[in-house]
């Protein structure tokens, strides 16, 4: 069975959302137990007026869908991931993940991926950035 090459330009999406009870579980791993995350009575008190995702637990979307689907997948490599946290993102609302393939290496079988996160009611974005990733089956 031959493989399927990705070429550039692909997109891909996909909707998530974080529970409260993964913001506190990412807190215990972490050890970032800051009010504005864990406390909603604290959380209210903020510009915010309720609890905000970690940024590191919001931009792992990334690593979760490039290490298990398009444009990634079993057996990629995550060789870098570049990142700008541009808002705030909330406990329970649903976003948008949008995976664009930019650039390819193909003698290194290396995809450059542009990687962005979307507030579907708004349409701002959240989350941009750029991961690396290499795989021999894929680029």
């Amino acid at each position: 069975m031959e493989s399927k090459k990705i070429p550039v330009g692909s997109t891909y999406k996909h909707t998530f959302s974080f529970s409260q009870e993964q913001v506190n579980t990412f807190a215990e791993l972490t050890g970032d137990h800051n009010p504005i995350h864990t406390d909603p009575e604290y959380a209210a008190t903020t510009r915010f007026g309720k609890p905000i995702i970690h940024g590191h637990l919001s931009s792992s979307v990334f690593t979760k869908y490039l290490g298990m689907n398009e444009p990634g997948g079993p057996g990629s490599i995550y060789l870098k991931q570049e990142t700008e946290y541009l808002r705030p993102m909330f406990v329970g609302k649903e976003y948008e993940v949008i995976f664009k393939v930019v650039n390819i290496r193909e003698g290194k079988h290396i995809a450059e991926i542009a990687t962005e996160v979307f507030d579907p009611e708004t349409g701002k974005i959240t989350i941009r950035g750029t991961g690396t990733l290499k795989n021999t089956e894929l680029y």
